[in-house]
């Protein structure tokens, strides 16, 4: 499965403690993430990140390209729902092409364990024959 990973900036240490928690599960799947997520996570996990162009600098954009074309199976995005960024409209953009395309998305913590250990158990199979 391809699985998008996302984090504002107050939350980039929380997806690297995720991603380190839950290494095992993501390592069989292909990664994607805007740039200095992306490297943060690899920096930690040695995990391989596809990565985006910075979040703001239309990271956010490829990612809903993909969305659109099917090419991504999940999303994990932990924002700040507390700190108003700049291209809000490309968060706002990447929640609406998840939600137009069936693709699942975890906004926090819990809900990315959630969609994880779902992952884990074959749950989310059935995302290949939506392909």
């Amino acid at each position: 499965m391809n699985i998008g990973l996302v984090a504002h900036d107050a939350k980039k240490k929380l997806m690297q403690n995720f991603c380190i928690a839950y290494r095992g599960i993501l390592s069989k799947h292909d990664l994607y993430a805007t740039a200095t997520t992306g490297r943060l996570i690899e920096e930690v996990t040695n995990l391989n990140i596809h990565k985006y162009l910075a979040g703001h600098l239309g990271g956010g954009q490829q990612l809903g390209s993909q969305i659109e074309h099917n090419l991504i199976d999940m999303v994990i995005f932990l924002r700040d729902p507390q700190e108003p960024k700049k291209h809000e409209p490309d968060v706002f953009n990447v929640l609406r092409l998840c939600d137009i395309h069936n693709i699942p998305l975890a906004t926090n913590l819990a809900t990315a364990e959630l969609l994880i250990k779902a992952l884990e158990r074959g749950d989310l199979d059935w995302r290949d024959m939506y392909k």
